[in-house]
């Protein structure tokens, strides 16, 4: 069955690739950063309060202060600190958030054990290994039934390197899966309700990861069927085309952590390749936007299904996540401001009516380039006062894992998020694999949190995506 033989990969010697290494140090960097970014505007602060008020013994820290509590409330108010304002890394081939379920896992668990930055590090690889594949299995296929891969895969994942941490064997990391299976989920209903719920979903799949794995460690049992049954995840969440060999193909030769994408922009990655090429588009014209008659954009099926879904109002979100979730309000303010950031999205830019407005004269055509929606081309034409009609293309979503970001790129973004602690943080994520305890990441994190750690959310300079 295919849940016992990746729990005994979960549980065997690693012997990571200094790629595979790299990969996984930048993606906890920058969901450090977003973690931080998300305690300073408030953006989990209701995440937090519960987790708080779960307590339970001081087992783990809640990021962006030093209030510690149970290992499970620890990574309910961390994956939503690290997921709360969409900034966070995706996979494109299962359009799932890897770093929102599996870092708060393995440093609630890290933490809770005193394991070192090595095993931390070690563990959050095999969580990325697991959500990427999981979900990849099934591209797309769970949210064509409404549900967030995120929630349905990270359940998986965090039980994965909540086990490696806690050393249960082959067979109990087997039942932890199993039980794992059991609270996947995650509604896409929120889409354009202006609906807090999928912030929280990485909270509740890094928690229930941690759980799965304790009840298996206390003699509860989990159905090894889990992806391969009738009644397994597959046949019960996903529409559409499954192959579940791809959840131990190449595992351990091939390493899916290497292509997790880092977003530039805290918008929906299924926006990310329309808004690099709006912004081409408009280079290209030498203009600026009030010289914009209208926007066509290509769009692929799922991505419109997402952040074009026509029965939503998407020229007036309901609520600032709301507009990270609508590609023409987006799309809009790229245009008019050259650039998208936290501040694009806060609460008083809902009322800006230039950008309304130009949201209003972006429209789309459904086009299926053959490949996933988050690794498709960008294709724009704008429609100027002149007459002129010009186009905008990228080859696909800048800092995707075929198109990564440069350092360069990911020290702004880090900088912008984290402030004049980045350099700090940096070096201390870069010495995980020597560390002996996670104490000094925890420390910066929180200090980057204070109200003087940081200068402010906005990038030093713009992110600028590869070249087409």
């Amino acid at each position: 069955m295919t849940a016992r033989t990746l729990a005994r990969w979960i549980t065997s010697e690693l012997a990571l690739p200094g790629e595979v290494e790299e990969a996984a140090l930048r993606h906890l960097l920058d969901g450090l950063g977003t973690a931080v970014a998300a305690a300073r505007t408030g953006a989990a602060d209701p995440a937090v309060a519960v987790a708080t008020r779960l307590a339970g013994p001081p087992e783990a820290t809640i990021l962006g202060g030093t209030t510690q509590v149970s290992a499970p409330a620890a990574a309910l108010a961390n994956g939503t600190l690290v997921h709360a304002l969409d900034f966070d890394d995706t996979h494109a081939g299962g359009l799932v958030h890897a770093t929102a379920v599996v870092l708060p896992a393995a440093l609630a668990v890290g933490e809770e054990v005193g394991a070192s930055g090595r095993r931390v590090l070690d563990a959050a690889v095999v969580g990325y290994e697991v959500a990427c594949r999981v979900a990849a299995a099934a591209p797309h296929g769970f949210h064509a039934r409404g549900l967030h891969a995120t929630m349905v895969a990270g359940v998986f994942s965090s039980a994965a390197t909540a086990a490696r941490l806690y050393r249960l064997d082959a067979d109990t990391t087997t039942q932890a899966l199993g039980i794992a299976g059991s609270q996947a989920g995650g509604l896409l209903a929120f889409l354009g309700t202006g609906a807090s719920t999928k912030q929280l979903h990485p909270g509740f799949a890094s928690q229930a990861g941690i759980l799965a794995a304790r009840l298996a460690a206390a003699g509860a049992t989990g159905p090894e069927t889990v992806f391969d049954g009738p009644h397994g995840i597959y046949d019960a969440l996903a529409t559409g085309d499954v192959d579940r060999s791809v959840i131990l193909g190449g595992l351990g030769r091939t390493w899916e952590t290497t292509r997790i994408g880092i977003k530039p922009w805290p918008a929906c990655q299924l926006s990310h390749a329309t808004m690099a090429a709006a912004r081409d588009a408009l280079s290209r014209a030498g203009v600026s936007a009030d010289a914009v008659v209208s926007v066509r954009a290509r769009v692929h099926p799922d991505s419109a299904a997402v952040v074009c879904a026509e029965d939503r109002d998407l020229a007036h979100p309901a609520s600032p996540y709301a507009a990270k979730f609508s590609l023409p309000w987006t799309v809009a303010a790229m245009l008019l401001d050259g650039r998208v950031d936290v501040t694009t999205y806060a609460p008083g830019q809902l009322g800006r009516r230039d950008v309304s407005e130009l949201a209003a004269r972006v429209a789309w055509d459904v086009v299926d380039p053959g490949a996933v929606a988050a690794d498709s081309p960008g294709d724009v034409v704008l429609t100027l006062v002149d007459g002129r009609e010009v186009a905008g293309h990228v080859d696909r979503s800048p800092g995707g894992g075929s198109a990564p970001l440069a350092d360069t790129d990911l020290m702004a973004k880090l900088t912008g998020n984290v402030g004049p602690l980045a350099s700090r943080l940096t070096a201390a994520v870069r010495r995980l694999p020597t560390a002996t305890d996670l104490a000094a990441v925890l420390h910066l994190v929180a200090a980057a949190s204070a109200p003087e750690g940081v200068r402010g959310a906005e990038p030093s300079r713009p992110i600028e995506p590869p070249e087409a």
